[in-house]
């Protein structure tokens, strides 16, 4: 038995529709159905329900709004809640498979890429959040766990940064994107396929980073999007474009541990034309 949690999101969304084209039974569950910051709730429905595998894919994402407004409930989800389902899957022998983020990492990495073992600074309270996460699955889980770090997630089903600049070029003739914060793009298609990859593989437990090949700018991301569109983007600096919660300025994760799995990765240009013709659709 496999169980979701946060299976409505953009991820768990994906996530599912590759279960279904796999014939892979699951139980998938959102906020409705098992709320992870209710201890005993959750102790209680996966007591219950005693799954060998649980892909925690429910967190809370408003990095802006956790500096302010939201910054109890990501405490709540992110950590108590990531906690409490550790603990849960500990109790039933399950191994979890947790999605963490490149903004564990304070972004000022001079040289190579940020390694799976390079130390953790997070500047956000997202973050930080995160991170504690991280930290609760290592502490319950022992060593029956996954923590896959991903980072620039986008996909056909949500709110991410490829609809954004798709709705702004509607309004827009002129769009400005900040060309000073470097990282990768991740497709939610390959992130739910290296997912299931390292279960199907059974590999060697631990973290792994998994985005697309290759890196960019916010800037060149966004030109790629629109360059089929009249639009004009035009590059701008982090501080032209102040937001709430701090952005690594370098958030370049390598992928050496995935790809030695035996794991291919399309670059984030061959995701990004993947995702815009099944858009198209």
């Amino acid at each position: 038995m496999i169980l979701l949690t946060g299976g409505n999101g953009q991820l768990g969304t994906e996530l599912r529709n590759l279960l279904d084209e796999k014939n892979i039974d699951y139980v998938s569950t959102d906020a409705d159905v098992l709320d992870i910051t209710d201890a005993e709730g959750t102790m209680a429905y996966i007591s219950e329900l005693k799954p060998e595998l649980i892909y925690h894919c429910a967190a809370y994402t408003a990095v802006d709004k956790a500096e302010d407004e939201g910054k109890e409930l990501d405490e709540k989800i992110n950590v108590e809640g990531t906690r409490n389902v550790a603990l849960a899957a500990k109790s039933v022998g399950a191994v979890l498979v947790y999605i963490s983020t490149d903004y564990v990492f304070d972004g000022t990495k001079k040289e190579g890429m940020y390694q799976v073992d390079d130390s953790t600074n997070p500047q956000s309270e997202y973050g930080r959040t995160k991170l504690l996460g991280e930290q609760a699955v290592q502490e319950v889980m022992e060593d029956k766990y996954y923590i896959i770090r991903t980072s620039w997630v986008f996909g056909i089903y949500g709110h991410n940064f490829v609809y954004t600049m798709q709705r702004l070029a509607e309004t827009h003739k002129q769009l400005t994107v900040v060309n000073d914060q470097f990282g990768r793009p991740t497709w939610t298609r390959t992130l739910a396929e290296f997912m299931t990859f390292v279960i199907e593989n059974e590999a060697p437990f631990g973290i792994y980073h998994l985005s697309n090949e290759n890196s960019c700018t916010w800037y060149e991301f966004a030109k790629e999007i629109l360059k089929d569109s009249d639009v004009e983007v035009l590059p701008v600096t982090s501080e032209e474009y102040p937001q709430k919660a701090k952005r690594p300025q370098y958030s370049v994760m390598d992928l050496s541990k995935t790809k030695a799995l035996g794991f291919e990765i399309p670059t984030w240009e061959e995701a990004l034309e993947s995702f815009l013709a099944i858009e198209k659709k």
